[in-house]
């Protein structure tokens, strides 16, 4: 009565609806997992490293991209920011990152820098395998901090 096309097309919708759903039923718990959970919290971020809190890695994280800018007031009043650092942490073992002095970005006009201080913000963006892109902010620093002294020779 049925052929064999119309039978595997029943059940090819069949299958792709039952994984849509599934789909959909992952995104919303991700979604729901990011309410009840603790915020990370702005004592994560160390003098001398930065350290993850495990509720931004569960189940349906694939990668987590960490990054620290800095804002600061130029000398004519334009208000910049400026990505010194990042990092793309894959897995929950990697989540604790050691950095001291190093800057991955250099300044391309360090004049603007001269006699300004900055507030640093250590900001992530996780990004899961279903769902959509959750942005933050891990921590930032309550008062400005001054640049340190620019190397004329550089």
């Amino acid at each position: 009565m049925h052929t064999l096309f119309s039978r595997v097309n029943n059940l090819s919708a069949l299958l792709s609806s039952c994984v849509m759903g599934l789909l959909a039923a992952i995104a919303l718990s991700s979604m729901m997992l990011q309410f009840f959970e603790a915020p990370l919290e702005g004592g994560s971020v160390v003098v001398k490293g930065v350290k993850t809190s495990p509720p931004l890695f569960n189940w349906n994280t694939k990668q987590l991209f960490l990054y620290l800018d800095a804002e600061y007031t130029n000398a004519k009043g334009v208000k910049n920011a400026v990505v010194i650092w990042d990092r793309i942490v894959r897995r929950k073992a990697d989540a604790k990152i050691h950095v001291q002095g190093q800057q991955k970005y250099p300044f391309k006009d360090k004049h603007t820098f001269r006699d300004a201080s900055a507030t640093y913000t250590l900001r992530y963006n996780l990004m899961p395998h279903v769902g959509a892109l959750v942005y933050g902010v891990a921590g930032t620093t309550n008062t400005s901090v001054p640049f340190p002294p620019m190397n004329n020779n550089v």
